[in-house]
């Protein structure tokens, strides 16, 4: 039992975390099992602290640091890593379960996908509303807390998994709850614009920018 909880909790929390900033999870994880920084940790895992991997992270982790910060690139960049996190989650959940079945390793990858998934649309959410401050410094702060918050939860999966399994199984309700909320008022903003833009560029729009 306790394994299986631990093990849940690696799953979930990792997957998570790689939902809300991909490279920042493999650079821990990779560094923390390549100078045994992190004790409990899946060592299936041990291929994410290839120097290789651990080098392509790091430049990868430096390009989102810069360009997370920056109002409008952090959209784009989000929408491209719509499909990057959660497949990344996929393969680190498939990786740390390589010891397991056939059936049990797709329902990890599963798994491991649909919730860094569900963090990364609940992080692009909030991220396209704050859009609406129209100044860079709150995209800079949430990103720097997102970054710190995917670091603090990976550490807490290898030191104290109960806990971090805690913290996961609350925001996932939470995201259950909140992110059509988040998704129907970005849906809203996006209608209001393409009304506006109809009214400018329309018969009478046109007819009055000539009056």
């Amino acid at each position: 039992m306790t394994a299986s909880l631990t093990s849940l909790s690696g799953l979930l929390g990792l997957s998570f975390a790689s939902g809300v900033n991909l490279y920042a999870a493999i650079l821990v994880v990779g560094l923390g099992l390549r100078y045994e920084w992190l004790t409990g940790l899946p060592k299936d895992l041990a291929p994410l602290a290839h120097p290789a991997v651990l080098i392509a992270a790091g430049l990868l982790y430096c390009v989102e640091f810069f360009a997370d910060k920056i109002p409008f690139v952090s959209a784009a960049w989000d929408t491209i890593h719509t499909f990057v996190r959660p497949i990344g989650a996929a393969v680190m959940a498939l990786t740390a379960a390589s010891h397991l079945g056939p059936v049990e390793q797709t329902l990890v990858a599963i798994t491991g996908g649909t919730v860094a998934l569900a963090s990364h649309a609940t992080k692009m959410g909030v991220r396209l509303l704050s859009h609406g401050t129209g100044e860079p410094f709150t995209q800079a702060a949430m990103s720097t807390a997102e970054d710190v918050f995917a670091v603090t939860l990976v550490l807490l999966v290898s030191q104290y998994p109960y806990i971090a399994l805690g913290i996961v199984v609350v925001l996932l309700i939470a995201i259950a709850i909140l992110l059509p909320i988040i998704w129907k008022a970005i849906a809203a903003i996006f209608r209001g614009i393409a009304a506006r833009l109809r009214k400018w560029f329309g018969p009478a729009g046109v007819e009055q920018a000539r009056s």
